[in-house]
């Protein structure tokens, strides 16, 4: 297999796994369902700055810790469903008050940017791509590491930018809806904060079936 065969396979796998649906997309698709396009794209950006940490920690072979010490993907598991359970409680407490009060995109974009970082470094489906699939596309063969991360990075964030981007765009045109309808803002939060209630509870089953 040539290098740009490699290189499409790993955008293949990357694409399988943006694509469905799990602690990010449901943080970016809340961030733009109550905060509009700049929110939405705000949380993207951290997406994409959570993508550029998990690949300078598997360049770095820090998945190999994680290998090592399962007990610190339990961890993370954990600590990743109480911050989405955190959010989507905040949300629904702040469903019956005014626009701006208490939703996913409460604040700056700067905001959105910072919790979808935390959100996706607490993501431990990032962690086992980055310690199962990540090191596999690093070839030795084709010279320095860090280059090759590089690379395998800018797939990445290309590819969360699209598939991401796209829902903030189709959910910011819902969001402009939303602006006049105070009771339609409500139900939108409330099923914003129950979506990621509902993640943050699959991912402490899965940590728990996993003790």
């Amino acid at each position: 297999m040539n290098y740009a065969a490699h290189l499409w396979l790993f955008f293949v796998l990357v694409f399988g796994a943006v694509i469905l649906p799990g602690q990010d997309m449901a943080f970016i698709l809340g961030s733009a369902l109550t905060g509009g396009r700049r929110h939405g794209f705000a949380a993207v950006a951290g997406a994409v700055t959570g993508a550029a940490c998990h690949s300078a920690f598997a360049a770095a072979g820090v998945g190999l810790l994680l290998k090592a010490f399962p007990w610190a993907f339990d961890a993370m598991l954990l600590a990743g469903a109480l911050f989405i359970g955190w959010i989507g409680v905040t949300v629904l407490r702040g469903a019956g008050r005014s626009a701006g009060a208490n939703t996913v995109a409460s604040g700056s974009p700067w905001r959105s940017w910072r919790r979808e970082t935390v959100n996706n470094l607490l993501n431990p489906n990032a962690y086992v791509f980055s310690l199962a699939v990540f090191p596999q596309f690093i070839l030795p063969q084709r010279g320095a590491v860090a280059w090759q991360a590089l690379v395998l990075f800018l797939i990445i964030a290309a590819t969360q930018t699209a598939v991401y981007g796209t829902i903030v765009l189709a959910a910011a045109q819902t969001q402009r809806w939303l602006a006049g309808n105070l009771r339609a803002q409500t139900h939108v939060r409330l099923a914003v904060g129950l979506m990621l209630l509902g993640v943050a509870v699959l991912t402490g089953i899965a940590c728990w079936q996993r003790l």
